[in-house]
């Protein structure tokens, strides 16, 4: 009887987050670009001002980290330190720098019976955030869904628990004093996972499920969700060396996208390299990845030139590693290369480092995946490297955004029509 109390109490906890959402995003819909970034703005600089209160929470989460089974890469995405605080404040003021993405019109017309026809962009309502081991998130969800009009409902994982709580009270002792609604930006308060299953069956109170973390994470979002959800799988993501090609530059590259930060859906996660290169490039970048840490895996014609490499398995070509692991292949053409990408990728992210400007229009041209880069890093993915400030994901999804979703990512649109007595006849 005791169980089935709780059941019916996480229910109605639930339902009364939801409710309480629903009627902020009500007064979040017409509140002002002025509000919205004050809120931005003082929150910023109350985060920096309660640095060392949020790196307290953090750290009983890193010392509980162990216990959850937690990778190095997993433990660094998880930390919170005052570097990384001071860009969250940053990435805080780069949102409230941006134009207000609310009541911009996108198209206007007068039809020829005199109606003035606009389309102008309006917030979602309510988005419910479902992350795992990333306590920035919480920032950058909450800026990006306040500046959006929406109201915000966050629900961590349970080895961020305190990181987020303390984040949340910075940003929420600040709702009230910038003239926005209390409710804007609400918490799950409890890590039982039940209270999520009864979230995504409320297409009523909820418009938008956005799950960001590892890929189970993701498919039980989408399994039970009843509102649409914003998604990405995987981020299993390549780098093809053509035959021409600056090695000394893709070198660079690879190790930049491998290395840099092997936690995050954009690092690389297989190279594959032209035979005509082959012999002269795999060792001068299995010697630069080997001196960063990273294992190697490669097929027959890379463990050929570079005996030491680990043979691939075909499970590899599948798999995010988010670790310091890379996939490598030999590939005869910059065809095989794109059909081999066509079988594996799952459509983030895929960069060819080449001289020859056909090869690279062809590679964009023809490679299916939300980003396609040229000679640069796969790491570039990101919606502050690519000018759209914070980011709440990055969507493998062609409809209804793709890629880095920014501001404009967690709007809809609506038509005003504007008449002087017109009846249809």
């Amino acid at each position: 009887m005791s169980q089935v109390i709780e059941v019916d109490q996480l229910l109605q906890e639930s339902r009364e987050l939801a409710d309480r959402a629903k009627v902020a995003a009500r007064r979040m819909a017409i509140a002002s670009g002025a509000a919205k970034d004050a809120w931005l703005k003082r929150s910023a600089q109350a985060l920096i001002e309660r640095a060392a209160e949020v790196i307290a929470a953090n750290a009983r989460d890193i010392a509980a980290a162990p216990g959850y089974g937690l990778t190095a890469a997993a433990i660094d995405r998880l930390t919170l330190n005052a570097k990384r605080i001071d860009e969250m404040a940053k990435g805080l003021l780069e949102v409230a720098a941006q134009a207000d993405p609310i009541g911009e019109v996108i198209t206007s017309s007068r039809r020829p019976n005199g109606l003035q026809v606009t389309q102008v962009r309006v917030p979602l309502g309510v988005i419910f955030m479902i992350y795992e081991s990333r306590p920035n998130v919480t920032l950058d969800a909450a800026a990006l869904c306040v500046k959006s009009g929406n109201a915000a409902i966050l629900r961590g994982g349970k080895e961020a628990i305190h990181s987020n709580r303390a984040l949340h009270r910075v940003l929420a002792d600040e709702l009230a004093a910038s003239g926005l609604p209390a409710d804007a930006v609400q918490l799950v308060p409890t890590t039982d996972r039940a209270v999520v299953g009864h979230l995504l069956r409320m297409p009523d109170k909820i418009d938008l499920a956005i799950p960001r973390g590892g890929e189970s994470l993701i498919r039980r979002v989408v399994d039970e969700a009843k509102m649409p959800v914003l998604k990405h799988y995987q981020g299993n993501c390549h780098v093809y060396v053509d035959a021409e090609v600056d090695q000394a530059m893709a070198v660079r590259i690879v190790v930049n996208a491998k290395a840099q930060r092997p936690g995050v859906c954009n690092a690389a996660e297989t190279l594959l390299v032209h035979r005509d290169i082959a012999a002269t490039f795999l060792p001068r970048v299995a010697e630069a990845l080997i001196a960063q840490g990273v294992e190697l895996r490669g097929d027959e014609a890379s463990r050929q030139i570079v005996p030491t490499m680990v043979a691939v398995e075909p499970s590899d070509w599948d798999t995010e590693y988010l670790e310091k692991i890379l996939a490598i292949g030999v590939v005869d053409s910059i065809d095989a290369a794109m059909a081999h990408i066509a079988r594996h990728s799952s459509g983030h992210t895929e960069a060819i480092l080449t001289r020859d400007l056909v090869s690279a229009r062809r590679f964009v041209d023809e490679v299916d995946s939300s980003a396609v880069i040229v000679n640069a890093s796969t790491r570039f993915n990101d919606g502050g490297q690519l000018g759209l400030g914070a980011e709440i994901g990055i969507s493998t999804d062609k409809y209804h955004a793709r890629g880095p979703c920014g501001l404009r990512e967690l709007t809809s649109t609506k038509w005003v029509v504007y008449g002087d007595g017109q009846i249809r006849e």
